[in-house]
């Protein structure tokens, strides 16, 4: 099988999963914010909220430092995966052990405060997930992650279902989030033993690797953790809970729409880490046009289409009380394109291992956004937090663009792009003209009218396409 085809099916599996855990997220959110209300959904939002800052402040890059270690020649496999699980399970303990008592010092609800408390818990298990998920990657079986996301996501679902009709109230729902988690982690973890008989292993010199290896990705994460979750953090200081809850249903269906580009970029990274260290620039040139592509490919029409889309969106999703969440949804639309350019152009930094020459770019990022959050949440509230999340998110995508050409000496076609672009604003126009319909029929109009224009000017090739669905290795 071709490196394209292998790359293509497991893209396919792993979208066609994405797909359903997307739906069954959403659907958990409408459960949620049905069940919950503003007030209670802005507990959620704050509890998990704070533990994803602590979470994105010992991420260190694991994922694609993984991914990558595990493609160079410079350690047995087996006895690598053993260190970087004792790793990131050491310092993991470690940090999200301290956020119970951090919690302690914020004005929150005393049910905010015991829902942190247990449900690092869950942030425990998402971190050893980034090891897992970048073994996946280094072996093209990206098939099995999303598997486990499914199932954790089938799970949660059962589960709030189940709280929910019983009227238990906000910490069991707190509780079913938890130990869907630990299902998604349980999964991985029980594959990964069955191939590999893996386990904790604690060797300084391998530590040291890593370490070496990931430093300047975490000095750029811990920066980067000030302008992804700053603004809810800082929503949750000066705005009612009801307002973080209005927000924060807009911020988590673009999370689940943002996973999306770090999947794919995970796919691509270990390809684009193989040919740049063995100097295959011919191949890596192809590779990383492509990534490009995929990623656009995505990015654009989805822009499109929350922009005309977003009310209706948040209706369906999380209810009428959470029209308010449309307008903010829009302009996150926004912010997601900035993703998407971010997680190709930072995905290959580390392929190219220049993290060091882009970090600069997370730390100017960081200050510029924290100031504008401090000056524009409290006066303009959502649209603040809104707004300078699109304008971080974009300045990094931007920047990291720029670097990248510098130093890898690529410069990106854009004809496809073009194609893409024109593609969308067609599906675009169909939606303003057809608004009137439903939307889980807009959405089928969308994609329908998307894909007729792509194909038909040939924005995926006709020989990628072959090559794709031949069942000849």
């Amino acid at each position: 099988m071709s490196t394209t085809r292998q790359i293509a099916h497991n893209t396919i599996v792993q979208i066609t999963g994405k797909i359903l855990s997307t739906f069954l997220g959403l659907l958990a959110i409408g459960i949620m914010t049905r069940y919950l209300g503003q007030e209670q959904f802005g507990w959620y939002v704050t509890a998990i909220t704070f533990l994803q800052f602590v979470g994105i402040l010992i991420d260190f890059g694991l994922i694609p430092v993984t991914a990558q270690m595990l493609s160079e020649p410079h350690f047995d496999k087996k006895k690598l995966l053993k260190n970087l699980l004792g790793f990131r399970f050491v310092s993991a303990v470690l940090f999200l052990g301290l956020a119970p008592l951090a919690a302690l010092l914020f004005p929150y609800p005393r049910e905010v405060k015991i829902a942190i408390s247990f449900t690092s818990l869950s942030f425990l298990a998402i971190a050893m997930n980034q090891v897992l998920v970048g073994y996946y990657q280094h072996k093209l079986s990206m098939h099995m992650q999303a598997m486990g996301e499914v199932i954790g996501r089938v799970f949660l679902i059962g589960g709030l279902w189940f709280v929910t009709t019983k009227g238990y109230g906000f910490l069991p729902v707190m509780t079913v989030v938890t130990l869907s988690s630990l299902v998604y982690t349980a999964v991985l973890w029980i594959h990964v033993y069955q191939k590999e008989k893996t386990g904790f292993s604690f060797e300084a010199t391998i530590w040291k690797a890593i370490m070496t290896k990931m430093w300047p990705i975490a000095i750029s994460i811990i920066f980067n953790v000030v302008y992804l979750k700053g603004d809810t953090i800082i929503l949750s200081l000066f705005w009612p809970q009801e307002t973080v809850g209005i927000y924060g249903a807009a911020y988590r269906v673009i999370d689940i729409l943002a996973q999306t580009a770090m999947m794919l970029m995970g796919l691509m990274l270990p390809i684009l880490a193989f040919n740049w260290s063995r100097n295959i620039k011919a191949e890596f040139k192809h590779r990383y046009q492509q990534a490009f592509d995929a990623m656009m490919m995505l990015a654009f029409p989805m822009l499109i289409g929350v922009l005309v889309l977003a009310k209706k969106i948040m209706v369906l999703v999380a209810g009428e009380e959470f029209v308010a969440s449309g307008s903010a949804l829009q302009i996150l639309a926004l912010a997601v394109f900035g993703v998407y350019l971010g997680a190709v152009f930072g995905h290959t930094a580390v392929a190219i291992n220049k993290q060091k020459q882009t970090m600069w770019i997370y730390i100017s990022d960081a200050v510029l956004t924290l100031i504008g959050y401090l000056i524009f949440i409290p006066v303009y509230g959502i649209m603040g937090a809104a707004w300078m999340t699109v304008f971080s998110e974009l300045y990094a995508g931007l920047l990291l663009w720029i670097v990248i050409r510098h130093y890898s000496g690529v410069s990106l076609e854009m004809k496809t792009f073009s194609k893409i672009v024109f593609s969308s604003l067609v599906m675009g126009s169909a939606l303003i003209i057809l608004n009137r319909f439903n939307v889980l029929l807009l959405v089928l109009i969308a994609a329908a009218v998307y894909s007729l224009f792509l194909f038909g000017l040939d924005g995926i090739s006709k020989k990628t396409m072959r090559e794709i669905v031949s069942m000849r290795e």
